[in-house]
């Protein structure tokens, strides 16, 4: 894949929204406030969780969005569905009827677009409810938007099980009768019996075992095919990104730090923070070098460092690292990337 990424400017309509792009953020913030304690409650800080992200995702494109734990990668996904409301930004998504700022519709004009927009979560355990059969849980957001019931519902419900590995007896089963990756196909089948176009994928196969992650992955792949889906795939597990993005962008402290299609990101990562990253992974390669030592923890959001975020753990930090906030800006490469770095 070599696609063009066309930048935006900051007023442009949502209606100028490239036809080839399916979703495109701009300057997404997720702020939340710090009280103090006591009778007389007032704002003594910010958690800045997430903080100007930017990025666009082309249709039949899978994006996966990494970084270390509390480098706010999932807050950024769930305020792109809004799950989460932002704090500012914009965050433009090509429906079926036009291109809409989810970031500004109030609450009850949400309800229609989940019909577009999806999420498989983390943990197949705790995210289905231990009392509805397969076919409730399945089932329940074509009742919810009423969109099938009585025997259609069943025969959609069957349908869908089939499309995920999963057999038309299961239905009437509880979600304890299953395995960990039987639960995340149901989970799957959940997200896809409303037949949306964009799908976030929460550390979807990060609760699951090596050999069971694998098949999930491959199931993904297949229906992506199949129903020309658009992935936004959370995770921290590089060796699964690496086989399964096109595009990989590194999130850290809030703020993107890279973006760049993935073959080229492997080999040649340009920011210090993809290569620790990168550094840290057991490669198979007794030829690969990359050995970059950081040291030190993400910081605190409600106390971010000023410039760079990474510089106390940087190894190539110099002076205006600790003053001058780098921008992601395109890099000098023969694909489209970019890099928020001063040394580039």
């Amino acid at each position: 894949m070599n696609p063009s990424y066309p930048p935006l400017s900051g007023n442009a309509a949502p209606t100028a929204l490239p036809e080839t792009v399916m979703l495109s953020v701009e300057g997404l913030t997720k702020h939340f406030p710090i009280w103090s304690r006591g009778f007389v409650r007032r704002q003594v800080g910010t958690i800045r969780a997430v903080d100007d992200v930017s990025f666009q995702l082309l249709r039949g494109e899978t994006l996966g969005l990494v970084g270390e734990s509390g480098s706010g990668k999932t807050t950024a996904a769930r305020a792109i569905l809004r799950a989460l409301s932002p704090s500012s930004g914009r965050v433009l998504f090509r429906t079926t009827t036009g291109v809409v700022d989810l970031a500004q519709l109030p609450e009850r004009s949400l309800k229609g677009l989940r019909q577009e927009m999806q999420m498989i979560f983390q943990d197949p355990y705790s995210s289905l409810n231990p009392r509805m059969t397969v076919a409730q849980i399945v089932g329940e957001p074509l009742v919810i938007h009423r969109l099938a019931r009585g025997a259609e519902l069943e025969d959609r419900v069957v349908e869908i099980l089939r499309k995920v590995g999963l057999k038309a007896e299961h239905r009437e089963r509880y979600p304890h009768a299953f395995s960990g990756g039987q639960r995340q196909r149901i989970g799957i089948a959940r997200a896809l019996i409303l037949r949306p176009a964009f799908i976030v994928a929460d550390e979807a196969v990060s609760a699951l075992d090596v050999s069971v992650q694998a098949q999930v992955l491959n199931l993904l792949k297949d229906l992506q095919e199949e129903f020309r889906l658009t992935y936004l795939f959370v995770a921290h597990n590089l060796d699964v990104v690496k086989h399964f993005c096109d595009r990989v962008a590194v999130m850290y402290a809030g703020r993107l730090v890279e973006i760049a299609p993935t073959r080229e990101l492997f080999q040649r990562p340009l920011h210090p923070y993809t290569q620790a990253l990168l550094a840290a992974v057991p490669w198979p390669d007794p030829d690969r070098k990359m050995n970059v030592a950081v040291a030190g923890e993400i910081p605190d959001p409600s106390r971010l460092p000023t410039g760079c975020a990474f510089h106390p753990r940087c190894p190539d930090c110099f002076e205006r690292c600790r003053s001058e906030r780098p921008l992601l800006l395109p890099a000098t490469s023969p694909t489209p990337r970019s890099v928020a770095c001063l040394k580039e």
